[in-house]
């Protein structure tokens, strides 16, 4: 008998779509949010159960008491929430799972397997196309090879745009930057140079790639967890993230003076506030598929290049998330700390409808 599965934000576009392909696959996930009438409202569409908590210490409090077998965190920013939520999971015995990738998260998360170990928990971050799609990559690229010299992941998002409002959650992600993340400033991208965590300008190195498809796309870094994911799963010490969402031209030469701005707290605030409210418009995804690459290379000259397809990268997100909390529930997991694939390995992609190509 698999163990409940919690879904916190559960009315949001992320934990509202796990929640119901939980519902497909025969099981009634426990609603986590604070708007009552839409949480009964999803329940009665999905015959689940559901819990008002007005905030995270309440989302914290009630985890603690109820001791849910599966925590899946769909609450951002994941600076703000992971910490609290872990402790509580790790309180209750519960397994947690989230959505984060970020260098302020996913480093964050892994930092706590000597917690989780002893008390049976596992603790999995990035579960979702950001994060689990290209460390996939890297550890199939990986397997049965020893240490790497050299790692670079791409993500090459495509997203259906739903009409709507930003949102609060994914307004203060974008704008709160990382405060206190070491190895460069709070609006920079990272990389890992000689073992250690370093600066680098956003949407820096550039690189042009082809995908399996034929779309040509441009690439360039960002401060994504999947750096950690990519550096632990290859063991190189030589390691970069890289989107195709990273911003160029004129918009990546604002970034120094935006930077200015944004670390006056009330002016920060204030924009996250106006951009929460935003309307954005439908917009049909840009291309049939997303994907995800990577280039793995090792010190005496072997060099392997792969890439996972998967469709919607929102979707691919929901599949990731339910997929990873379904397994935990099912005990198919180990106590500790974890990405995704590190894991479950490789084949928790296809399990998400991922095909690989070489």
């Amino acid at each position: 008998m698999a163990e409940s599965i919690w879904i916190l934000g559960a009315t949001g576009r992320t934990g509202r779509a796990a929640a119901g392909l939980l519902q497909q696959r025969g099981i009634a996930p426990v609603l986590v949010g604070r708007n009552a009438a839409r949480l009964r409202a999803l329940a009665e569409e999905l015959g689940s159960d559901f819990v008002i908590a007005n905030g995270l210490d309440d989302m914290v409090a009630r985890i603690r008491h109820a001791r849910p077998g599966v925590v899946l965190n769909t609450v951002g920013p994941f600076m703000v929430t992971a910490n609290p939520l872990i402790d509580a999971c790790i309180a209750a015995g519960s397994h947690y799972v989230d959505l984060g990738n970020d260098m302020g998260v996913v480093p964050a998360v892994l930092a706590r397997d000597a917690e989780a170990t002893p008390v049976g928990v596992a603790l999995v971050t990035g579960a979702g196309f950001g994060g689990a799609a290209s460390e996939s990559v890297v550890v199939r690229l990986c397997d049965g090879m020893p240490p790497a010299a050299k790692v670079r992941t791409d993500m090459v998002p495509s997203i259906e745009i739903e009409e709507g409002t930003l949102g609060e959650a994914f307004a203060a992600t974008l704008l709160t930057g990382m405060p206190g993340v070491p190895g460069g400033g709070r609006y920079q991208a990272r990389r890992i140079s000689n073992g250690r965590i370093r600066p680098a300008g956003i949407g820096s190195r550039r690189q042009k790639l082809t995908t399996p498809d034929g779309h040509e796309v441009s690439s360039g870094l960002m401060p994504l967890g999947e750096l950690a994911a990519a550096q632990r799963a290859s063991g190189a010490p030589e390691a970069e993230a890289a989107s195709a969402e990273a911003p160029t031209g004129p918009l990546r030469a604002l970034f120094p003076l935006a930077e200015v701005f944004l670390r006056f707290g009330p002016l920060r605030r204030a924009l996250i506030r106006r951009l929460a409210a935003t309307r954005v418009s439908t917009r049909p995804r840009p291309r049939e598929y997303s994907w995800a690459h990577a280039r793995v290379e090792w010190a005496d000259g072997r060099v392997r290049e792969g890439w996972l397809r998967l469709g919607d990268a929102s979707e691919a997100t929901v599949r990731f998330a339910a997929e990873t909390s379904v397994r935990l529930a099912e005990g198919k997991g180990t106590p500790g700390a974890f990405t995704p694939a590190a894991l479950f390995g490789p084949q928790l992609a296809e399990a998400c409808g991922g095909r690989y190509f070489d």
